[in-house]
């Protein structure tokens, strides 16, 4: 555990003290985020914050190579080479796009690319829980995977409206993927040095690193470079995982934890793909491309009754924390705890939601 810790503030801080290097360099080369209909921000603000984190995810993998326990995350597969150009090649494609503001189907196949590169390289999905353990065809287990990939960096690409949201969004996700990755290895004595402990951990590091130059009023914006970047590891971390574990040994002891690797997913990025799900709905109903923008996206909801933009976010933090760490902790604790637990938290969160409707109906 502690090299985990020192490895995620390693991310973090090489993340946070890169970034105002990088905001110089993005107002220099003119990678500006203009103000548009869509948007919240009211003046020009510089991108490219992703190519921090992908700096601080970079250090922290040297570092964390040279570490005695997750020396051996390097030595399980390929994992780690395949996540780490993945994430250069969709950093390097998000830079463009805060550039030149590339087209949907070129920044799609860019995407599908850098999936494709991974997949080439050894990670893919590998079996399904459905019905015991599914082993996938070699044609299915590439498709899947990069199906998984594009899902998670356009739900991530989605949300990433307002100052702070993605990367806090995507913090508090990871540290409860982190969570149940490690206490799946301790609890059913799996190697605690795997790949996707050592994904989630740098992940929450780069975020918080880069959160502070973000929150509202924002310095910075991360850009397509970096909500692709943070995108492309959670599903890496998924994928990871669930190819590093004994399926058969899990579902013949417990099914739930042979099913959560596949589950997870979904409610860790619960919020990100409620809102993608909304988006493409609402703009195919009306008849319009899912990749047309608009102003209608969750956090813009939230706005419109009255919150500010850090209550907003805090609010949206708020849903991702109780959907994620209660479904996680649903593998290691009595199902019916789990439950309470996530009730009790999605009642707050909805308080929370609501809390300056009422007070505004009181004035």
């Amino acid at each position: 555990m502690r090299e985990y810790l020192l490895t995620a503030v390693i991310a973090g801080a090489v993340t946070y003290l890169l970034t105002p290097l990088i905001r110089a360099l993005a107002i220099r080369w003119g990678a500006m985020s203009p103000i548009r209909p869509r948007d919240v921000h009211l003046e020009p603000t510089p991108r490219w914050g992703g190519m921090a984190m992908l700096g601080g995810m970079l250090v922290a993998l040297l570092v964390a190579y040279h570490l005695p326990l997750l020396h051996h995350a390097f030595q399980n597969g390929r994992d780690m080479v395949s996540i780490a150009s993945g994430a250069i090649l969709i950093s390097l494609l998000g830079m463009a796009d805060d550039m030149w503001q590339l087209d949907a189907l070129t920044k799609l196949a860019g995407q599908a690319l850098a999936a494709g590169v991974m997949v080439s390289q050894g990670m893919q999905l590998l079996w399904l829980p459905i019905h015991g353990v599914l082993a996938l065809p070699p044609v299915v287990g590439p498709f899947l995977t990069v199906l998984v990939v594009l899902v998670a960096i356009n739900a991530v690409n989605f949300v990433d409206g307002l100052d702070g949201l993605a990367a806090g969004i995507v913090a508090i996700s990871a540290s409860a993927f982190f969570a149940f990755s490690y206490l799946l290895a301790v609890v059913h004595g799996f190697s605690r040095a795997n790949s996707a402990t050592l994904i989630t951990a740098i992940l929450v590091g780069i975020c918080v690193g880069f959160l502070p130059h973000n929150v509202s009023p924002a310095r910075i914006f991360m850009g397509d470079s970096g909500s692709m970047l943070l995108g492309l590891l959670l599903a890496s971390a998924v994928i990871s995982l669930t190819g590093g574990l004994d399926a058969n040994g899990l579902s013949a002891e417990n099914l739930a934890p042979a099913l959560l690797p596949l589950l997870l997913p979904i409610a860790i990025l619960a919020i990100p793909l409620i809102d993608l799900t909304l988006a493409i709905l609402r703009r195919a109903s009306a008849g319009r491309s899912p990749f047309t923008p608009d102003k209608e996206h969750l956090h813009h909801r939230l706005l419109n009754i009255g919150h500010s933009q850090k209550q907003a976010a805090f609010v949206l933090y708020l849903w991702t924390a109780a959907i994620a760490f209660p479904f996680s902790a649903s593998a290691f604790l009595p199902l019916r705890w789990a439950v309470v637990a996530g009730l009790c938290a999605i009642t707050i969160a909805a308080a929370a939601s609501f809390k300056v409707v009422a007070r505004s109906g009181r004035r």
